[in-house]
């Protein structure tokens, strides 16, 4: 037995059960998407209706951001994304019996509550469970499986749809992810000295220091710090995230209507970019890590990934706009999503090297940018869509929010971390409550 926990550690079991909630909740996330066009025929909506149907989830889900952040920091992540998957689980398997827009939206908005705070809450479980040269790519991995959950959706929804109907293929993703929340709560603990299976050795692997947990809970939140030092990041996240609301809500919708791919091939086709996503996912964390390793320099590994991924992306979706066939513009669009993807690990293991034991709170605000870009993105891509009656205008404004977003990235500093103001701030006060003898000049000083 204790060869078997040595050769499979606790907290790559843990990550392994995180990897199975970001597959299952991305498949919920973006589930509305591929049936969106035979919601859209059923109820009659037109592109804004169903625009507002895509983008009532990142309401709630930029508002729980930051509160189920800030609740995992306090209450410790396994009671918050127990009650969180509870909520999204029950809001899926509800949208099988939804009979008009106003439920769907209602439904959605559950669901936005959700999974709003789970990857924040994710974040914060991460702190006391992976060292930190093992951040990137836990992030990594369990993003590459969110994408992948967006890539099986496609032909798992229609598999369903084809065989049953759209309302079927929702209420089986609900019992999927109550039947997920039932083994979180069993396998997962919120700190290694809550866990009965971890050995000594792998504890100072992680670099955990027994009741580190209990006294992050007890610390009042510094939420002048973190904004300081999080609000460009959330910047960047938002760039990111307009065009990734881009992918999750418009893309089939975009293959169907502009490039005249029939419903054969559309589960295909949507799913490539996805696919190539979850290699991004994967890689961003692993080089950013090795980067890390090899030069010592933090700033360095987190960054360039950053700007390479944003500039790859851009470099690719420039030229899919004029893509001369459609078979062109998916390949264009997989190469785009392939380098937006590089980013998302490097983004999400921010919080943790910014912001430390507070990482459930400062990944809250960080993607906070993100939710705002699912308010704002699905919405405006519809209204540009339906007013100029292309989808040319809003794939240029995505590509300009990411030569923005590459930009912006430049100017991350993970050197400047919260605990070090803290720390900076405690000595102050030391230095001024306490008066030190300065022998040199022969007097006191405060």
């Amino acid at each position: 037995m204790n060869r078997h926990r040595q050769r499979v550690k606790t907290r790559h079991i843990i990550l392994g059960v995180m990897c199975l909630m970001y597959f299952i909740s991305y498949i919920d996330r973006v589930n509305i998407a591929v049936a969106g066009p035979l919601i859209r025929q059923e109820m009659g909506l037109t592109s804004v209706q169903l625009g507002l149907v895509f983008s009532a989830f990142a309401y709630p889900y930029a508002v729980m951001q930051i509160v189920g952040g800030w609740l995992a920091d306090r209450f410790g992540p396994k009671l918050v994304l127990t009650v969180l998957s509870l909520i999204w689980g029950a809001a899926t398997l509800a949208t099988g019996f939804a009979g008009s827009i106003g439920m769907l939206v209602l439904l959605r908005l559950a669901l936005g509550i959700g999974e709003g705070g789970a990857f924040p809450t994710a974040t914060r479980a991460f702190t006391f469970w992976m060292p930190v040269h093992e951040r990137g790519f836990a992030q990594g991995i369990t993003h590459s499986f969110a994408r992948l959950g967006g890539a099986v959706t496609p032909p798992l929804v229609l598999a369903v749809v084809a065989a049953a109907g759209w309302r079927e293929a929702f209420i089986l993703l609900g019992i999927a992810s109550l039947a997920w929340t039932v083994l979180y709560f069993f396998v997962f603990s919120n700190s290694p000295d809550e866990n009965r299976r971890i050995t000594p050795e792998e504890t100072a692997e992680i670099g955990y220091r027994a009741g580190d947990c209990a006294r992050a809970r007890k610390n009042p939140t510094p939420w002048r710090k973190l904004i300081h030092r999080m609000w460009l990041v959330t910047f960047v996240d938002f760039c990111y995230g307009w065009l990734l609301w881009v992918y999750l809500t418009w893309l089939p919708s975009y293959l169907k209507e502009a490039r005249g791919f029939d419903l054969k091939h559309l589960a295909l086709f949507t799913a490539l970019p996805l696919l190539a996503g979850v290699i991004g996912d994967t890689l961003g964390g692993v080089i950013s890590d090795r980067i890390f390793r090899m030069t010592g320099k933090l700033r360095l590994a987190r960054c360039s990934i950053l700007v390479v991924g944003m500039g790859g992306s851009l470099a690719f979706l420039l030229p899919m706009v004029n893509a001369p066939s459609p078979i062109a513009a998916v390949w264009f669009l997989t190469g785009s999503f392939f380098f937006l993807e590089i980013t998302n690990p490097v983004l999400w293991t921010l919080p943790l090297d910014i912001a430390g034991k507070y990482a459930g709170t400062a990944g809250g605000m960080m993607n906070t940018g993100f939710g705002i870009a699912g308010m704002t993105s699905p919405v405006v891509f519809g209204y540009l869509i339906q007013t100029t009656g292309s989808y040319d205008v809003p794939f240029t404004i995505s590509a300009v929010l990411l030569a923005v977003g590459a930009f912006a990235a430049l100017f991350i500093d993970t050197s400047k971390t919260v605990e070090a103001d803290e720390a900076r701030e405690a000595q102050n006060r030391d230095e001024i409550g306490v008066p030190a003898f300065a022998g040199g000049a022969g007097q006191w000083h405060k």
